[in-house]
């Protein structure tokens, strides 16, 4: 959940040289959708797009602050978003604005959606949380999960789910996520 605010000043003309052309990062809009509706929609700099895996960048874009306890997530804050087409999550390392990482904050979530200028990732409620010093691995909102009835309504997609944030949780406490996010 993150954003950049809008660039109000005109880029300036690239020099005049024969090898060196400045190229302003591509931007796409990340729409996170829960429950058949969109949360929240932000602008991010993409960074990366393999086909499969794709790499945006974006400040925190939440109003103020949000403590949930074990991070505080605040202006300022930085994302480095990992999204692919074939998994059941998304990876988000949290850097303060000193660059300090903070963590990574994971959802589980249906394989992203990509299409020229938007990246969809569709939450399923269940989070996993990992410290930057790896010390506190959590998983989270297995509550809001049970509730959400994907169990009944989509049986294959709660299977997928489950199977995706046992997957992390495993990663995070056996080393991180490093290698995945390479």
């Amino acid at each position: 959940m993150s954003a950049n605010p809008a660039d109000p000043s005109p880029r300036s003309a690239a020099p005049e040289t024969v090898d060196a052309t400045p190229v302003a990062p591509d931007t796409v809009d990340i729409v996170l959708v829960k429950a058949g509706r969109t949360k929240i929609r932000y602008p991010a700099d993409l960074l990366h797009d393999d086909g499969t895996h794709v790499v945006v960048r974006a400040a925190w874009a939440g109003a103020g602050v949000r403590d949930f306890g074990f991070v505080r997530f605040e202006p300022g804050d930085v994302f480095t978003e990992h999204y692919w087409r074939d998994r059941w999550y998304a990876v988000k390392e949290v850097r303060n604005a000193e660059g300090a990482l903070k963590g990574w904050y994971c959802d589980i979530a249906r394989p992203a959606g990509v299409t020229p200028g938007e990246v969809v990732c569709e939450d399923l409620d269940l989070d996993l949380w990992r410290s930057a010093d790896g010390g506190t691995v959590l998983r989270l909102d297995e509550d809001e999960f049970a509730a959400s009835g994907l169990e009944t309504s989509d049986p294959r997609a709660a299977s997928a789910a489950r199977a995706a944030l046992d997957e992390l949780e495993l990663r995070a406490r056996e080393g991180g996520f490093e290698a995945l996010l390479t």
